[in-house]
């Protein structure tokens, strides 16, 4: 029952919002709880009872897992939208702007947009104290609540069984690749970490996997829940024939595919997980082959192995753990040569940086480490000894992105390759100094 009665001690009112922009919303949200993560579904569900926002859509998908939870996001929103839906999806992190984060029929919401939810949110939570990613979680179902939609598309944080995006029952989860990531909240191991992302099972309802190796964990909580699992490989596969790959799945098939706009071979699991998701709701949300082919095609995704060409070409991602990096690495050995690949790394300091680097050792000529702007950053001193001590090329530490882009740029020639990855954070970084390299 949504506990509608409290009273609002000196937050927003209907007729006064706490703040007038987005800016110091966002700023305020950042200190408003004792601590940045705080796992559990008990606060957040009651303010969104008393917000009314459990139900985003008719139809909702729900996508977890390590890697690849954007990508699928991106491809899904990308192929609905060419069917004629109209689909919200949410997304975290950002790279430039909050906004981005939110996005109505693909565009990104405006700031009073935002602002309005937040003081929705800040009104209905009372006495609850919410986390950063809490807050916003809320106010982007707030939104997609008072919108006319036939999809939403949400995107866990972190984990799936406690993360707020949770409180939401999806009509189909989408988990993607599990890896090794956020061990200090998730667990250590692949069963771990697959027990939390398997959290986002609802009982008796579909569930897709696009991990063709899934942690027994997850085998066990859909099992327990008797939710209609499907996992790649073994109830949906895909093949390749040159340029064009084949989907077959349980009720039909895509075959001669246009591959994915996104780059890296790692995206056709990606695509062949959103394409059994599609089959599973061919009834609720039937989709023809323009719409399928449109979307692999026109897909896109900021910092994804985003790849500006150039005298000097440019690679941009936001991989930060070891399975991300042995993609990138994957991506790069498809490329023909550079003369010089400069590596460009920053990292939070809770990341397995010495994992990380692993997979470059014979692909990076020359790395460049960089503190960034950001308390969770870990030292560009201490990655750049890390990298010294486990063997890898020249390094050399930047105190700031600013300073190592004009290092940079007057090494670099035609023909070198830059490769930017370790985090959001430091591509956000490189793209907002707006960098231009010579030739």
């Amino acid at each position: 029952m949504a506990d509608t009665g409290r009273q609002v001690n000196s937050g927003s009112t209907a007729n006064s919002p706490r703040f007038s922009n987005l800016q110091q919303w966002l700023q305020w949200q950042e200190t408003l709880h004792p601590s940045a993560i705080e796992l559990g579904l008990e606060r957040v569900g009651r303010v969104a009872d008393r917000l009314h926002c459990r139900q985003p859509a008719p139809r909702v998908i729900t996508v977890a897992g390590t890697n690849g939870k954007g990508s699928s996001v991106a491809l899904l929103e990308a192929i609905l939208l060419r069917a004629g839906y109209r689909v919200a999806a949410y997304t975290s992190p950002h790279l430039l702007r909050y906004n981005e984060r939110i996005r109505l029929n693909g565009n990104p919401v405006d700031d009073t947009t935002l602002c309005d939810a937040f003081a929705r949110v800040d009104t209905a939570r009372a006495d609850d104290s919410l986390t950063y990613f809490e807050f916003g979680t809320l106010a982007a179902l707030d939104i997609m609540t008072r919108e006319s939609l036939d999809v939403a598309l949400l995107e866990v944080g972190l984990g799936g069984r406690l993360d707020a995006v949770n409180i939401v029952d999806p009509d189909i989860a989408l988990i993607t690749t599990i890896g090794i990531d956020h061990i200090e909240w998730l667990g250590s191991d692949r069963e771990a970490i697959g027990r939390e992302k398997a959290g986002i099972m609802r009982a008796q309802r579909p569930v897709v996997c696009g991990d063709s190796d899934p942690p027994a964990s997850l085998l066990k909580t859909a099992q327990a829940v008797r939710a209609q699992l499907s996992i790649l490989g073994r109830d949906f596969h895909i093949s390749q024939r040159g340029r064009q790959w084949h989907w077959q799945g349980g009720k039909g098939q895509w075959r001669d595919l246009p591959r994915p706009a996104l780059a890296g071979a790692h995206q056709l699991a990606n695509a062949a997980g959103v394409l059994q998701v599609l089959d599973v709701m061919q009834a609720e949300l039937p989709v023809e082959r323009a719409a399928v082919e449109g979307g692999l095609k026109w897909v896109s995704l900021p910092g994804r192995v985003q790849q500006q060409s150039g005298s000097v070409e440019q690679i941009l991602d936001v991989s930060h753990n070891a399975q991300a990096a042995e993609a990138l690495a994957d991506t790069l050995r498809q490329l023909p040569p550079a003369t010089h690949t400069y590596a460009v790394l920053g990292m939070m300091r809770d990341k397995d940086a010495a994992a990380f680097v692993q997979p470059f050792q014979e692909l990076v000529t020359d790395w460049l480490v960089t503190d960034l702007s950001v308390e969770r950053a870990g030292s560009a001193v201490q990655l750049a000894g890390m990298l010294q001590e486990t063997g890898h090329a020249p390094v050399t530490p930047f105190a700031t992105m600013r300073d190592l882009i004009a290092h940079l740029q007057a090494r670099v020639k035609p023909g070198d390759r830059v490769m930017v990855c370790g985090s959001f954070f430091t591509v956000a970084e490189w793209l907002a100094l707006e960098p231009v390299l010579p030739g």
